[in-house]
């Protein structure tokens, strides 16, 4: 087989702003090529790929379905507002292209359930764009919380706290899709919350919460699209664990999260976004008391480097390849590691919206 043949052909629906960022992606993966692109009108894809630069070996197309029906095409990217995923990802899967499709993934968990539904009866991979899972940081921490009762690890979570926040133009809180009901209607919940509620998640072990709660500080647009939006999450087994979540359109930029053990604790100040490319650090504390008199603290935070030789979206684009691979090549299953981590953080989203629904009472998973 020729090192191009083994090479992910990749296309893309759509030409939103976060497209730009993973046609990038993909030319950076060593095992990914961009191979069409494609907006409604051929004007607007033309424009696009002008734009960025694409090589003339890309085609472009005036419609979605010609990248579907182009037999040159392995998968697609979906960028498309929210409220058309369940339609292309559906007839993608059924022209058994593997969907890497942008989060959020849909716009409830019975939308979701079609797209993982089509991907499966297709043998076809699913992945969603949360690029931050894919960083090298990313599975340094997870092993802090692999070994309860080392030295080194921060011991079983206990306290979770998250924010995605952006200060939002008054063009955008306008006009954007993201505040549009008939385009994405989860607002500030979908787009940024979906990072948060993925965070508490992957720090449990992907154990869903006993409860969800919605704090009553949430804010709308006059469309009814949350802007801003407060959110706790519970475990009570196998120990009891809290979690905060505070997503706005209205803040200044923020992407923290803390999470604390019972032997310590770490901080992330760019979780989802990385201050730089080529490398990403998370304060570590450890064994912390007070001294004597409570005048100070026996240790300092650790600021712990890791590096990485891609950007975390390339790698993503690397993985979703690599697996794309070994079920072209080896006869492998699609994984189902990556749909089963949307459905569970699509499942907390939608108790966010219940627990709205019902005065921010509590919502049972």
């Amino acid at each position: 087989m020729s090192e191009n043949s083994k090479t992910l052909r990749f296309g893309i629906l759509g030409c939103a702003n976060i497209a730009r960022k993973v046609a990038r992606a993909i030319a950076l993966a060593p095992n990914a090529t961009l191979c069409a692109i494609a907006s409604r009108s051929r004007e607007k894809a033309e424009k696009f790929a002008a734009e960025n630069g694409f090589p003339a070996t890309v085609r472009v197309y005036g419609s979605y379905d010609q990248v579907l029906e182009d037999p040159c095409v392995d998968a697609v990217y979906l960028p498309l507002p929210t409220s058309l995923h369940v339609r292309w990802a559906v007839m993608a899967a059924s022209k058994k292209k593997h969907v890497l499709v942008e989060k959020p993934v849909a716009l409830d968990v019975a939308e979701l359930d079609r797209i993982l539904d089509a991907v499966e009866s297709n043998g076809v991979q699913f992945m969603d764009g949360s690029m931050w899972l894919h960083h090298p940081r990313t599975a340094h921490i997870q092993r802090l919380f692999s070994v309860p009762h080392s030295a080194s690890s921060v011991g079983p979570v206990r306290f979770i706290h998250s924010t995605s926040t952006m200060p939002a133009t008054p063009e955008f809180l306008e006009s954007d899709i993201r505040v549009k009901p008939e385009l994405d209607g989860l607002g500030a919940l979908g787009d940024l919350a979906w990072y948060c509620i993925g965070a508490s998640l992957w720090a449990k072990g992907y154990q869903l919460p006993t409860s969800v709660t919605a704090l009553p500080d949430s804010t709308r647009n006059d469309s009814g699209v949350i802007v801003s939006i407060t959110a706790s999450l519970l475990w009570d087994q196998p120990n009891q664990t809290f979690a905060t979540i505070h997503c706005s359109f209205l803040s200044h930029t923020s992407m923290d999260l803390a999470i604390c053990g019972s032997n310590g604790s770490l901080h992330l100040r760019d979780f989802i976004i990385p201050y730089g490319e080529t490398s990403a650090s998370f304060d570590l504390t450890l064994g912390a008391k007070f001294v004597d008199l409570h005048i100070g603290w026996n240790v300092r935070p650790e600021e712990v480097h890791v590096a990485n030789e891609l950007p975390q979206e390339a790698l993503m684009v690397q993985e979703f390849s690599r697996l794309v691979a070994g079920i072209r090549d080896c006869g492998s299953k699609p994984s189902t590691k990556w749909p089963e981590i949307s459905r569970k953080t699509q499942l907390v989203v939608d108790a966010v919206i219940k627990s709205l629904e019902l005065g921010c009472k509590p919502v049972c998973l």
